[in-house]
């Protein structure tokens, strides 16, 4: 490989990937490694990203006196990974919770917005009651979701991967799906229902059917022992950083930089290596090469895909058929006077049979007090997504002025906004279509014959914020593993 060479010395760890994924595996590489490696040779860590900051999705920003979150804004907590992790960077205290005077979600019904059914999490509720007395649903429509019981387990469960749309319709029938669900879990994935695998995205309720044979059975043992929020809607379980998801980035950067090289705007050009069990040669645009021992890639599938080509075209091939989508988050400030309705829940969700122009809308400062001046809210529009591709191409003001003419038809928001920010987030959700967790498992195979090296990321097992810290721990120990890497 021509250009200038650098090698990092010691036993050398590479990281490929600032985002969330990439940070979680560099902090364990840093904290598991101790330091030093089994033959006493001292651990040289570098994380490398292409952009001009880490955090990859995570991004929080100030305007004005609005705190603003251009990615996600909260992590569920029933998943420890952040938690943990804030506790290991002093940011535990930090934890704030959802605010639950406005907990609750609504749903557009014939353009209007109405309350989703107390308990209803993205597949049922323990609460028949609730869904009986919502004007979400005809009376043949909850007829049908109240016979759920009745509906016999699908024939060979569990040897054949299922969407979630056919689940739902099997099992609730098609207006739970096209009124609730699919707005529901769309918000999600940003994804179509009907290609989306059940087991990749919500296997609880694929262990449901086996073991109780009804979703209302299941979710009332649930609750009955405690666990409530295993079925019903999981509001109490979100939580944030008082000053934004951000925190944690510039917390673990900090961590970070006493026993980690760092460099931003650095782009992988190829990744190649000098024998089976040789040094990784990673060349960069420019005519850079970096040799290390050990390689963690924790990028976007479609690059994942083509950064290793020379490691392995079958690998290759298999990580490009992931499928992602892109999406744009509209950000706008408001004074709640120039706003018709109460914003009295944490957002609405639109179904596709409403066609309208938005996914969704979130009402942010009404899940976290203290981000916005008094008398003002935050909304957070969704566009776009696999269903509506086309949307994303729209410039700014185009997007703005959709997004306007939306929010007034959907919630009676008049006025000119305190500010409008456009955020585009490309190829940036993957789709866990049928067959993802046969797709991922035959990438792990194929990633394991290849001593040192590891994948990380939203593609893999988890698009929330704990797994992708999750998923990045475990691609530390993999590697640290391979290269007999032990603790202090």
């Amino acid at each position: 490989m021509s250009g200038q060479e650098t090698s990092l010395g010691g036993l050398r760890c590479l990281v490929i990937g600032g985002g969330a994924s990439g940070l979680s595996a560099a902090l364990s590489l840093q904290a598991a490694a101790g330091g030093v490696s089994q033959a006493g040779r001292r651990i040289e860590l570098e994380l490398l990203e292409s952009s001009g900051r880490l955090g990859g999705a995570i991004d929080t920003v100030r305007q004005g006196d609005y705190l603003v979150e251009r990615g996600p804004d909260m992590f569920i907590t029933d998943k420890p990974a952040v938690v943990q992790l804030c506790r290991m960077l002093g940011l535990e205290g930090e934890i704030i919770r959802t605010d639950p005077g406005f907990a609750g979600s609504l749903v557009l019904r014939n353009g209007r917005p109405v309350r989703v059914p107390e308990g209803f999490g993205l597949l049922g509720t323990p609460r028949i009651g609730a869904v009986l007395g919502s004007s979400i649903f005809s009376w043949p429509g909850k007829l049908r979701m109240a016979l759920e019981p009745l509906v016999r387990r699908r024939a060979g469960a569990g040897a054949e991967d299922e969407s979630v749309a056919s689940f739902v319709r099997r099992r609730l029938g098609h207006e739970a799906l096209d009124r609730l669900v699919q707005p529901l879990v769309g918000g999600i994935y940003t994804g179509d229902p009907e290609r989306l695998s059940l087991a990749a995205t919500l296997p609880r309720f694929v262990e449901m059917e086996r073991e109780f044979g009804s979703l209302w059975r299941g979710l009332r043992a649930s609750a009955s022992v405690g666990h409530e929020s295993t079925g019903g809607a999981r509001y109490g379980l979100f939580a944030s950083l008082r000053g934004g998801l951000g925190q944690l980035v510039v917390a673990a950067e900090r961590r970070l930089e006493s026993a980690c090289r760092i460099r931003l705007n650095t782009v992988v050009q190829s990744i190649e290596r000098t024998s089976p069990v040789g040094e990784f040669v990673v060349g960069l645009v420019g005519g850079e090469s970096i040799r290390a021992d050990a390689l963690i890639l924790a990028v976007p599938a479609p690059v994942a895909s083509r950064l290793c080509v020379a490691l392995s075209s079958d690998l290759s091939e298999r990580l490009g058929r992931i499928e992602t989508a892109s999406s744009v988050v509209v950000c706008t400030g408001h004074r709640l006077e120039t706003i018709d309705h109460p914003l009295d829940a944490y957002g609405l969700v639109v179904p596709r049979v409403e066609s309208r122009r938005v996914l969704a809308v979130s009402f942010a400062s009404r899940k976290f007090p203290g981000r916005v001046p008094d008398g003002r809210v935050l909304l957070r529009t969704f566009v776009g997504g696999v269903l509506q591709p086309e949307l994303v191409e729209l410039g700014d003001d185009e997007l703005s002025e959709l997004v306007a003419e939306e929010l007034k038809s959907l919630l009676g928001v008049g006025g000119v906004p305190d500010f409008v920010e456009v955020v585009r987030h490309r190829r940036m959700m993957p789709q866990y279509t049928l067959g993802h967790l046969d797709r991922v498992e035959e990438i792990e195979r194929r990633v394991s014959r290849i001593p040192g090296w590891a994948l990380a990321g939203s593609f893999l097992r988890g698009v929330g914020l704990p797994d992708c810290l999750a998923s990045g721990s475990a691609a530390a120990a993999s590697v640290l593993e391979a290269t007999e890497v032990t603790g202090p």
